[in-house]
């Protein structure tokens, strides 16, 4: 058994034609490089839709409007060596700034205040296996 809590976090799809919104994230131990919606988790007492607009708000400064749950995705994982277990509700939503959409990337901004890079990627990207998106089953779910 381990130790590890299982962490329920809240993400969200947000779309521009064949594109989505992600950020760039490095498995140093794998040397994968990955890319995964925004989002984060859900703190006790707060619902998921409340914590997705949170944290589009903390790590981009981004309003969002439009929101829905598409699913729900169980996440078992290793990342950095480490076993990791999320639930994932999936949203998907637009970003009330309509500029966003018109720049090709971003700087987010994470708990700890260092920087990472948000872009937009097309999904063909993933679904031709030339880029990978986490959580597992999300393009599946997303590709419907």
């Amino acid at each position: 058994m381990h130790s590890n809590p299982i962490r329920p976090i809240a993400i969200c799809i947000v779309r521009r034609g064949g594109d989505i919104f992600v950020f760039e994230a490095r498995d140093t131990v794998k040397g994968e490089t990955f890319y995964r919606p925004l989002g984060g988790g859900i703190e006790s007492g707060e619902r998921s839709e409340d914590a997705v607009r949170r944290e589009m708000m903390e790590e981009l400064g981004a309003e969002i409007t439009g929101l829905r749950r598409i699913g729900v995705l169980e996440n078992i994982f290793t990342y950095e060596g480490r076993l990791g277990h999320e639930i994932v509700f999936v949203f998907q939503a637009d970003f009330l700034d309509r500029t966003i959409y018109d720049q090709k990337s971003a700087m987010g901004m994470k708990d700890n205040n260092e920087e990472f890079p948000a872009m937009w990627k097309p999904l063909a990207e993933f679904a031709e296996g030339k880029a990978i998106l986490y959580p597992d089953g999300l393009l599946e779910l997303i590709s419907k």
